[in-house]
């Protein structure tokens, strides 16, 4: 960490606390607290941790008011438009783009770790046929500790790579696996000679009848909804991960942790969640039916994929993603698809209105991927593991950056008591 060269002066009651100051490479000043219940005996309050700091990282950097997403100080549309899912998995992991060898050699060893150990067939096989899919994908991720012994003592920085290897090349034949089993289909093994994402195309929508060919541009969509998803700083899942990670927990304990997190539809369900309400609008004529009630501020009615909690500007993966959305309809069609037909004329109708421009309501990410996924065939309960398949390599950057640091400390939020005080037990004759 950077030394400090400004401070804050905070009195409480008769105690003045000097609270050192940091500036960071991009976005506002940092106070330093860590003293704070040491020298003016108070904690700080913030629900949310919406204005606190958990760490220093060097990963991710996200303006929202601006509209700004970088990794490694690399512009997300840049990325999404130039560079493809695994060299943006090296970007993340190692800080810097590879070279050509180093790209071949990582994604060679990538590809050569795709394979399950045959005995976790078992665990797929343990579950209900009608289960979620993100139910299996944190059972069986959490089940890896159990197969692979050399990869989780977190101490050793080669079994960490190893690990971050494995979880990586694992992701999409686990949950291309969840989903086959969902729907009653054998498993389809992954093949060395096709890329990260046509492989996973292949692994879901194959069967031992006949094979199937991916379509380029199907698998360049699914290539950038993996790399727009790759990393979004400390949000609630990174910071699950980290928090696991705090305590000394093995990596597939703390990805699992992960998992569970993105599972809430307040993170990772944002794109399951647009879909619900396209099929709910039903046809393109009660579109301006409910964009009047998004209007309406006594309705409680909001429309989904549109705004974003973090971005007050247009969402930066949102152009990329508009584009591959644009490429895969054209290639797919609508027009057997009423869910497709409604999203195509939302998206219209809602750009042309003024209200939406005023509020910033712009279409988002999950909208877009929404749409993609849709239109490829994937039902709405895989969106989020596709989206925690994707996420994997940001979890783990983070994870090893959080074991590199020489400040770790296992993570105890402290808390604003308001219950009761101390009190007698009463006999329960006198209750």
């Amino acid at each position: 960490m950077a030394e400090s060269t400004k401070s804050a002066t905070l009195t409480v009651g008769d105690k003045t606390v000097e609270l050192p100051i940091f500036t960071p490479t991009s976005g506002p000043d940092v106070i330093d607290i860590r003293k704070l219940y040491s020298q003016a005996g108070v904690f700080t309050y913030d629900p949310g941790f919406t204005s606190t700091a958990s760490c220093d990282s060097t990963i991710t950097f996200i303006d929202g008011d601006e509209g700004i997403l970088t990794h490694r100080g690399y512009a997300i549309g840049e990325l999404a438009e130039k560079s493809h899912y695994l060299e943006v998995c090296f970007l993340l992991l190692y800080g810097e783009l590879p070279s050509p060898k180093q790209l071949e050699e990582f994604e060679d060893l990538v590809t050569n770790h795709t394979m399950l150990h045959e005995q976790m067939m078992n665990f797929f096989r343990g579950f209900r046929r009608d289960a979620h899919p993100m139910a299996v994908m944190v059972g069986v991720v959490g089940a890896m500790s159990a197969f692979y012994h050399d990869s989780t003592d977190i101490n050793d920085p080669h079994q960490r790579d190893v690990a971050s290897i494995r979880l990586i090349a694992k992701m999409p034949t686990i949950a291309a696996m969840a989903y086959k089993y969902t729907i009653g289909q054998p498993f389809v093994y992954p093949r060395n000679d096709l890329d990260y994402a046509s492989n996973f195309l292949r692994m879901c929508f194959a069967v031992p009848a006949e094979d199937y060919v991916v379509d380029p541009i199907l698998s360049r969509a699914m290539d950038r909804i993996f790399t727009l998803h790759a990393d979004h700083e400390q949000n609630a899942s990174t910071s699950t991960v980290r928090l696991a990670s705090s305590s000394g927990a093995n990596p597939f304990a703390c990805i699992a942790a992960g998992i569970a997190c993105l599972w809430g539809p307040a993170h990772g369900g944002a794109n399951q969640a647009c879909l619900e309400m396209l099929k709910e609008i039903g046809t393109p004529d009660r579109i301006p039916e409910f964009i009047a009630r998004a209007k309406d501020k006594n309705d409680p009615f909001r429309l989904m994929g549109f705004g974003h909690r973090v971005y007050k500007n247009r969402d930066p993966r949102a152009t990329v993603m508009k584009q591959s959305a644009d490429e895969v309809l054209e290639l797919l069609g609508v027009d057997n698809n009423p869910i497709l037909q409604v999203a195509k004329e939302l998206e219209k109708q809602a750009l042309a209105d003024p209200y939406f421009a005023e509020k910033k309501l712009f279409p988002n990410v999950d909208f877009y991927s929404g749409i993609i996924l849709e239109a490829m065939g994937f039902p709405t309960s895989m969106f989020t593991p596709i989206f925690a398949l994707a996420r994997t390599v940001g979890w783990i950057s983070q994870w090893e950056e959080q074991l590199n640091d020489p400040q770790l400390k296992i993570g105890r939020p402290r808390q604003l008591y308001q219950g009761e005080d101390v009190r007698p037990y009463v006999d329960i004759e006198n209750r």
